[in-house]
Formats: structure tokens, sequence, C-alpha cells
């Protein structure tokens, strides 16, 4: 399972409600950047998605597949929101009727009882409190920050909680127990996520390091990832998955920098033979150019990435299957800096296996039946599963005790 984070695919019939009708993220991209060159992701059927979504569309650059090597499709998200938590949640089998909070961008951002009762429990105050780039506030606070040792607290046009700090100010260890006191602070207020940021660097020249840790709001309900290691089937995370799902039905987790951290991690687990489900997120596109409108940028990731594709697929056995699909868009070309309502793309991959149509998927939790089908799994309890262009698996005679036999003792 393959998450290219935010990569959306065109404005979701609901995307009025969220301010988003028109946003298209692969399509203005590519317009953008004077068109992409995706010949991986082109024969496996990216061309092919558009018209499914709106007849005569088509990505400049990425062409339809005459005979696609993937079968391809587009999903539509039915959870209320778009960002990180609704979507790879509902692609876990979940659906959120009720959406996260969002918090006001001015000052104060966050209500003054959640700010003083952090306060108090961490004791150090609080500087920011309102929406802003994180890059931004940090140059903007960061000396204070370093002379006080103060939080930097600021949110987003998602429900986030975010705390920057200095590693040279506050150790990483106490960022992190104050990002779970707010975790237990903010799950009243329903926030989707506590972000620890944290920063070096001097006044003038401050960076964001890679220890970013994500906490999420407590599931309501048991996922996919939890039916798979209940039956024995490793999960493996890579990126933040880990982070997104509360750690909770993963067997082991690989925390990366960034899409070349991820896509290397990717590589050697497949070399590795890994078993189970293998689950990354490409958090490039989303984190470094989505949010800052950098159309360029997010093109030339995306080509990084189908080159990256290109080989991975060759080291795919005949008995695996590649999932690749998005959590929700974020059109560098729309206007503000939040994410788009939107359709995302559906490829999946099977080497040997031709390609065919898997239509417009109504909640991407066909995500998670279709995981259950694969691995011969109880059914989830929403969704339809998109395998039928696959060999289905029995249950009970199964994938699943395959996997179990060939994992490693202890």
């Amino acid at each position: 399972m393959l998450i290219l984070d935010s990569v959306g695919i065109g404005a979701a019939p609901d995307a009025a409600d969220y301010g988003d009708a028109g946003a298209n993220t692969l399509v203005h991209t590519a317009e953008a950047a004077g068109g992409l060159r995706l010949p991986c992701l082109q024969k496996m059927g990216l061309g092919n998605i558009p018209a499914l979504v709106t007849p005569g569309l088509s990505i400049k650059g990425v062409l339809p597949a005459e005979r696609p090597i993937a079968s391809y499709g587009a999903m539509r998200e039915v959870s209320r929101g778009k960002d990180t938590t609704t979507g790879h949640w509902e692609m876990a089998g979940l659906e959120l009727k009720e959406g996260f909070s969002l918090f006001p961008g001015q000052y104060p951002s966050f209500p003054p009882e959640l700010i003083g009762a952090f306060e108090s429990e961490t004791g150090r105050k609080v500087i920011g409190n309102r929406a802003a780039s994180g890059t931004v506030i940090i140059e903007e606070l960061g000396r204070r920050q370093m002379e006080t040792g103060a939080w930097i607290v600021y949110t987003s046009s998602d429900s986030v909680f975010q705390i920057a700090a200095h590693e040279d100010k506050i150790p990483l260890a106490e960022l992190y127990h104050g990002c779970e006191i707010a975790r237990r602070l903010g799950n009243p207020y329903r926030i989707g996520r506590i972000i620890a940021r944290p920063y070096a660097g001097k006044p003038g020249n401050f960076q964001r390091t890679a220890n970013r840790r994500d906490y999420s709001f407590p599931l309501p309900e048991q996922t996919i990832l939890d039916h798979l290691t209940g039956a024995g089937i490793p999960v493996t995370a890579v990126g933040k998955i880990e982070d997104i799902y509360d750690r909770r039905g993963i067997t082991r987790s690989f925390h990366t920098t960034g899409n070349a951290g991820s896509q290397s991690k990717l590589s050697e687990l497949v070399r590795e033979h890994a078993q189970g489900l293998i689950f990354a997120n490409l958090i490039d596109f989303d984190m470094l150019y989505g949010h800052r409108r950098d159309a360029r940028g997010y093109a030339a990731a995306l080509e990084k990435t189908d080159q990256f594709l290109e080989t991975f697929i060759t080291g795919l056995g005949h008995d695996s299957i590649l999932v690749i699909t998005a959590d929700h868009g974020n059109d560098p070309t729309f206007r503000g800096t939040d994410h788009t309502r939107e359709y995302v793309p559906l490829l999946v991959y099977r080497p040997g296996t031709p390609g065919r149509t898997l239509g417009i998927r109504n909640g991407f939790y066909d995500v998670a039946r279709s995981l259950a089908d694969w691995f011969g799994i109880a059914p989830t309890g929403r969704g339809k599963s998109f395998l039928f262009a696959f060999a289905r698996i029995p249950r009970g005679s199964s994938r699943a005790e395959s996997v179990r036999r060939r994992m490693p003792r202890g």
C-alpha cells in the first residue's frame, strides 16, 4: 500500500461545501509545470483516470494507456474532512460522520482553558497560538522561544495543534512528553493531531529537523490493521503511518524523513521478501510542495517517484500486489494553503495481470475490504472489494495461512 500524500485527481462532488470547487491537484500541477513525464504511472493507467471523474479531462504529458498494466479507478471520500487522518482512517475501514474541530486562524486559535491547562501541566508558557506556516512562525518566534523556553504553539487549516521547540533548548524527550499531555487535553476538543515540530539552527537560519512526531486522536473502532495483526499477518509501517493509526495494528515501523527515505526502505523490504502488508506514506508532496503552493516542486517530486516505481515494480513477486492511492488533495495552484476535497487515484498492480477499469469507488474503505479479501480474513463492515480483477483466495485456505507459514520464528 503506497499513499502518495495529497495527490488528488479532481474536485469531489461535495468540494464546494469545503470551498474547493475546481481543485485538481494532478491536472493543475501538470499544467503549471508544462506537462509531467511519468512513464511508469502512465503505463499503469494513471492517464486513464481523469476521464472517469470528468469526461474529456486529461493530465498534460500523461496519456491514457491502451493496455494498462495495472487496474485503475478513482475513490470518493465519504467521511467529513479532507485531512491525513480522515483519509487514512477511511481507507482502513472507518467512516467519520463527525469531523475534527478546526480553529480560528487569528490569535487566539486555541481556547484559554486549553492553553492554560497545557501551560500548567508542562511548566512552560505558550507563544504563538494562531494559524501559521511552520517555517514562518519558527523564523518569527524562534529567537524568543530560545530566550524564554516557551512552547511555540500554532495551528493551520487542518485540525492540528503543533508544538515547535528548539532541540538545544527543550530536549526531544520533553517535547514528546508535552505532545502526550496536549493529546490528552485535546481529546475533548476533537483535535485531529498533535504534532511535534522540533527545529535547530540559529536566528535567521532555523531548520526543522527530521524528528517530527504525530499524535493521533484515539481511533473509535478497530481498523483493517488490527484485523490483520489479529490474524497473525504482519503489518509493516513506513513513514508516518504508525503515528496516524495511534500505533495500533502495527507489527513494526520505520520512521523516515521524506519520500527518498521511504522509497529506500520500501526497496529494502521488497529485497528482503517481507511478508504481510507493507503500508507506506510519501509525505513530501503534501508537506513540502502542496501546502507551500510550489507546483514545480510538486511536479519534480512526482517525476522522481515515477522513476522509483519503474525499478520498484520489477522486484515484486508474482504473488504480490501493489495498491497506489492518496489520502486527499492539495492543489498547489489553488488559493490558500489548505488541503483540497478531491477524488483520489487508485492503481492496483499485480505482475503479469492486465489492467481493467475499477470505476469510481464510493468510499476509501473499499481499500480495507480489498485487503481483507486479498489476505483471506473476515471482511470489514464497509466497502466493496475491487479485487475482482485478480485471482480470489478462498477464505480460510488462505493467503493468510501461507503468509503465517513463511513468517520467521520469533
